[in-house]
């Protein structure tokens, strides 16, 4: 069951449809990301990018301390409202963002926000700069990397007042090769968008 990059005939049927279903469907819940839906993150996370980049940051950040972590945070968000941005930019710039930001762009907006974490909770990677740079005082670090390999967290649905859609966090474990935990994953999910891809059947 796929959802991800359906055609552009698809994605002008959606968006001519939109009045529509908004009128028509309730409010679009986390049960809409099942089994298939996170079984299709998994397969574009599951790429050498992804845990090449991860286990070369681990290298560089597995000794830091939290006093380190918290100042590296503190840089960052300073750095967002600032001209000079050296943190933020050499992680927006990375192959692993580039890769992030192609999935996200490729699927037409059915991701709102994707990044993933090392080992102690720093970003990697991200398709857009993310209001801080440490997860790891997060549930969406806590319940996924010391939790397990396999572990998946789904945070509850939220109104973007901007878009006008309800969106979701998926979060989950990543691993490398072997399976050992490496670090996470955030997805953010246009659960609206979810909602009238299935409704339209796009699941092939």
């Amino acid at each position: 069951m796929k959802y991800i990059l359906p055609s552009l005939t698809a994605a002008a049927l959606i968006a001519s449809c939109s009045a529509g279903y908004a009128q028509s469907t309730p409010n679009p819940t986390t049960a809409l990301i099942d089994d298939a839906v996170i079984a299709e993150v998994r397969e574009f996370l599951d790429a050498p990018i992804v845990w090449k980049s991860i286990v070369a940051r681990n290298k560089q950040t597995a000794d830091l301390s939290q006093d380190q972590i918290e100042a590296l945070d503190t840089q960052w968000r300073e750095e967002r409202e600032a001209d000079e941005q050296p943190i933020v930019a050499s992680v927006l710039t990375s192959p692993l963002s580039s890769y992030l930001t192609r999935i996200q762009a490729s699927n037409l907006g059915l991701f709102s926000e994707m990044f993933v974490i090392d080992s102690v909770g720093l970003n990697v990677g991200q398709s857009a700069t993310t209001s801080d740079y440490w997860q790891g005082d997060e549930a969406k670090f806590q319940k996924t990397y010391p939790v397990g390999p396999d572990a998946i967290f789904i945070d509850e649905a939220e109104f973007n007042e901007g878009t006008g859609t309800w969106r979701a966090q998926l979060n989950m474990t990543l691993t490398d090769p072997d399976g050992n935990s490496i670090g996470a994953a955030t997805i953010e999910i246009n659960l609206t968008e979810l909602q009238r891809r299935k409704l339209l059947g796009l699941n092939s």
